[in-house]
């Protein structure tokens, strides 16, 4: 019996397994990129790039800094910012030095800050200035004694970095006041390091690299733990998916990525920064990605081949007048996960770049990718594809045990090497998403075509229960995101005296003309009666993360309100 049929879709390229032993952690595979394209630019941004090597020496001081605060082996350090050079120098710094990173959302609430520093134990926080009011209102209630701000422009030399942090503080006033007594500016921590000594610790593919939060949606926020070797899995796998197109950029081109995902979200983090890291790779670091003019202003200066990103920045900037001024020629990969892509988003994107949508899949718990659809593909599949080199999935009933016939659906699990070790410090919450031959359960409802390609359903949570008939938004979001006159849409279940639940449809118009009557019109041609929205809201936006991902949550709580 075949136990894995999907490696029969993969390109002719692409190994069924990767080794991750080639690294003992991501410190070693940092190291050899520092040494082997030191003259290479590693991250453009705002017109600067900084090189391999300068990224080594920057990290190198700032591991030193660390490790003159007192702060001991395994320790956690807390970073909070946006796309700056400052974030990958703090990774490598804190990875180098022996610690471990807490990746911070900047948007976060004080509550939420609070939280995830107390649930960390971080010892010590690297956080860009516009967000430092958030910090001084919780710092108190945590373990944090050691505080590294940063501004936007500190790495873009004197002249450039010092308008830049003018026009960001006085003219655009993105900094709030606030008072944390005893913080030392990012490149004053730099010059001490420089100076002070520096002990490389011995680490290994079982050390903890990161701690990756996630679930904050569905309760309280919990911390994945990555371990070295995770991530490592993770780059390897990425990169061999990617090859067979990857290896169509001319000799003599530096391969070269654009960074619109926020870097402390794992995909951006793995499948940008420590992929780049690998291959070589140029990385155009985007810090504000809502800004779709700006983006496409820094795009339009740059070649690039990669772009990592999620369906409603990929619809954003299709359906943006700047569009074409950016040379899109180059593509040879658009990998889009985060959240379900859309088959006329897909479609769009294929028409106006000639590089079609590869859908993947993936979870802060498996580092993140563990499927994706062939880089091959011409066309748009409407799955998240075949699991990566090296990774298994099963559907799962109720029960835990496998549904073997293809087209039912139940419960994704995965096994691979990028699967997190367990949710930090609960060993509760571990236990109910481990199987005990080691595979983890997603939460997801997903099904699997006799090819090997899984199609997700839905998430558990999101399902609609229409008078005992399930419904998935996903579905219903597909075919409305198919009209003409919309912009974006989301589903979500309200409460209804009939049915027990309703669906509910809110969208953003394309089309100000859009009627209410026009779209239960185009329901009612494509979808069955019980599927069809009873309720329709217009809004100018949707709730989302700052990933992109949309918030059905808080359209429910406001339906609800």
């Amino acid at each position: 019996m075949n136990d894995r049929p999907w490696l029969s879709a993969y390109p002719p390229a692409v190994p069924a397994d990767i080794d991750p032993g080639q690294y003992r952690s991501l410190v070693q595979l940092m190291e050899q990129a520092f040494r082997d394209y030191a003259g290479r630019t590693a991250y453009s941004f705002m017109g600067h790039d900084t090189s391999y090597g300068e990224t080594d020496a920057c990290s190198r001081q700032f591991a030193a800094y660390l490790q003159g605060l007192g702060l001991q082996r395994g320790d956690r350090v807390a970073l909070m910012m946006p796309n700056v050079p400052q974030y990958p120098i703090a990774v490598a710094a804190v990875l180098r030095a022996g610690f471990v990173v807490v990746n911070v959302n900047p948007l976060y609430t004080p509550r939420e800050l609070e939280h995830q520093l107390q649930d960390s134990g971080a010892k010590a926080i690297v956080i860009i200035e516009n967000f430092a009011a958030t910090l001084q209102a919780c710092i108190g209630a945590t373990q944090v004694r050691h505080v590294v701000l940063c501004a936007m422009g500190d790495r873009l030399g004197w002249l450039k970095g010092t308008l830049v942090n003018y026009v960001v503080r006085n003219v655009k006033k993105l900094v709030p006041p606030y008072a944390l007594p005893g913080a030392v500016r990012f490149n004053d921590a730099l010059a001490k390091g420089a100076k002070a000594p520096f002990a490389a610790p011995e680490l290994g593919p079982d050390d903890i690299a990161l701690l990756q939060y996630t679930g904050g949606t569905t309760g309280v926020s919990k911390g994945a733990v990555l371990l070295h070797r995770n991530i490592i899995a993770n780059v390897l796998q990425s990169e061999a998916w990617n090859a067979p197109v990857m290896s169509q950029v001319p000799a003599g081109e530096q391969p070269t990525a654009v960074c619109a995902l926020p870097l402390y979200h794992i995909f951006a983090f793995t499948v940008n920064m420590m992929l780049s890291m690998r291959t070589g790779g140029n990385t155009i670091l985007i810090p504000n990605p809502r800004d779709l003019a700006g983006t496409l202003k820094e795009l339009s200066k740059h070649t690039f081949h990669s772009f990592p990103a999620v369906n409603t920045l990929f619809n954003g900037l299709a359906n943006h007048p700047d569009f074409g001024t950016v040379n899109w020629k180059n593509l040879k990969v658009s990998v889009g996960g985060g959240m379900a892509v859309q088959a006329a988003v897909a479609k769009l994107w294929l028409d106006k770049t000639g590089c079609p949508i590869v859908e993947g899949y993936g979870l802060s718990e498996t580092s993140p990718t563990v499927s994706c659809n062939p880089v091959t593909s011409r066309e748009f599949t409407g799955t998240i594809g075949v699991p990566l080199p090296s990774t298994r999935m099963r559907i799962l009933d109720d029960d835990g045990q496998d549904i073997t016939a293809t087209g039912r659906p139940g419960e994704i699990a995965i096994q691979g090497p990028q699967v997190m070790a367990s949710y930090w410090q609960r060993p509760d919450e571990t236990a109910k998403v481990m199987t005990e031959d080691g595979y983890f359960k997603t939460g997801d409802i997903g099904l699997v075509d006799e090819r090997g390609y899984f199609k997700i359903v839905d998430r558990k949570k999101d399902m609609v229960l229409v008078s005992g008939f399930n419904v998935y938004p996903n579905e219903v979001e597909d075919v409305v995101a198919l009209m003409p006159g919309v912009l974006e849409c989301a589903v979500v279940g309200v409460p209804d005296e009939k049915t027990g639940e309703a669906v509910k449809l809110v969208i953003v118009k394309k089309d100000p003309q859009l009627t209410e009557a026009q779209v239960k019109e185009f329901c009612r041609a494509n979808l069955t009666g019980y599927k069809q929205p009873r309720v329709i809201e217009f809004r100018t936006e949707l709730p989302k993360t700052p990933v992109g991902k949309i918030l059905r949550r808080e359209l429910r709580q406001a339906h609800t309100a």
